[in-house]
């Protein structure tokens, strides 16, 4: 008894592989003789041996799904001879048919709701019905979350979907699958340098060398830094980057103590108050004259903690942000600011994802949107 029992355990798992490959097929959208995943991409997909995914293979053979030429690999069967081909399976063509419908379903996943991912769902929204698909949103509450939504959508048979992701340090194995699967995805906002995957994000680096250069154009030389801790978070170090670089190339020394990295994180709802961290920044650095921020929730927090600190702003201190969110004009002095094109941002992200969706296979593209300066009142 116990020798048939273990006998079940592979049996049971190459039909499992053989499922999952059918999927696989079907996601991709295959057309007859087109090369379907091999033994080796099996294996590797599905953390399972080379002779399992070859049983697989051998089943989906049998049931006239597929056909394997030697040393060419495998393809997916065409229609008999004299019947059309209608975009389904053939043989177990009732239990396997690719799903037509009305119109895609494309999905967004944003990692918090906030004034700049709601600009971009607005966005989002406009261009897929350009396109004639619906939009699907999904907010991920941490990483694991992130992983099960992109698994829970794809296996649901969405068409595409565009991925805000969390920060990480490195791109998510659930990711990865899905590139090597050429399932349709497309990143935003973020950039995985260690793989290449398609994204589109704001030019960060250009942005915050801009606002640099705006403020040393403006007269000032000593010029500060300020930003929640970067957590692996491209987008932060970008626009740390370009402020370094942007003092080094006009010949300004940078100064380690002008640079500050919060410990804790900016609080979006409480903004309008004093916050000790920065207060303490502000009072050991008073030969400071600007003040660059990350972010235009922590540059409002520090605008407010300098103005109940009695420094005039801009007089005494200028204060820039960057993303230009709603409130960036609504502060007591309304705020200089570098903003980010969330339509653009949007309808790139989507033009490509769609590229993809409709079998386009050119090499991995990045696409960087240009930011541009608001001059308000908060810079002398």
């Amino acid at each position: 008894m116990k020798n048939a029992h273990a006998s079940k355990k592979p049996s049971l798992l190459y039909l499992q592989i053989a499922d999952k490959a059918i999927g696989i097929i079907q996601s991709r959208r295959l057309q007859p003789h087109d090369p379907v995943p091999s033994e080796g991409e099996l294996a590797k997909l599905f953390g399972v041996s080379r002779m399992t995914s070859k049983l697989a293979l051998e089943r989906l053979v049998e049931q006239g799904l597929v056909y394997r030429l030697p040393r060419r690999g495998t393809f997916l069967s065409g229609p008999r001879d004299g019947e059309p081909y209608n975009g389904v399976l053939p043989s177990e063509s009732k239990a396997l048919p690719i799903e037509e419908k009305k119109s895609k379903q494309i999905a967004l996943i944003v990692p918090h709701l906030s004034d700049y991912t709601s600009k971009i769902i607005a966005a989002a929204e406009i261009e897929v019905r350009k396109h004639d698909c619906d939009l699907i949103l999904k907010i991920s509450k941490d990483k694991d979350d992130e992983d099960r939504c992109l698994q829970r959508l794809v296996d649901g048979g969405i068409d595409g979907i565009v991925l805000f992701p969390q920060g990480r340090k490195t791109c998510s194995d659930q990711v990865l699958r899905l590139k090597l699967q050429q399932f349709p995805i497309v990143i935003i906002d973020r950039i995985f340098r260690e793989v290449q995957i398609d994204c589109v994000y704001h030019d960060h680096y250009q942005g915050s060398y801009q606002m640099t250069q705006y403020l040393i154009e403006k007269g000032h030389r000593e010029i500060g830094y300020t930003t929640n801790s970067i957590d692996n978070i491209t987008s932060r170090e970008e626009r740390y980057q370009g402020y370094i670089q942007a003092l080094l190339d006009h010949a300004i020394p940078v100064k380690n103590q002008y640079i500050h990295f919060k410990t804790v994180p900016c609080n979006p709802s409480r903004i309008n108050e004093s916050d000790p961290e920065q207060e303490r920044f502000i009072q050991e650095n008073p030969q400071m004259t600007a003040l660059m921020c990350g972010d235009d929730h922590v540059a409002i927090s520090t605008l407010y903690t300098a103005l109940s600190m009695g420094i005039p702003v801009p007089d005494k201190l200028s204060i820039v942000g960057f993303s230009d969110i709603q409130l960036s004009a609504l502060t007591p002095i309304p705020l200089t600011t570098v903003r980010q094109d969330t339509g653009q941002l949007a309808q790139s992200a989507f033009n490509l994802l769609m590229k993809r969706i409709n079998h386009s296979h050119e090499k991995t593209i990045t696409i960087k949107i240009q930011t541009k300066i608001v001059e308000r009142k908060s810079v002398l």
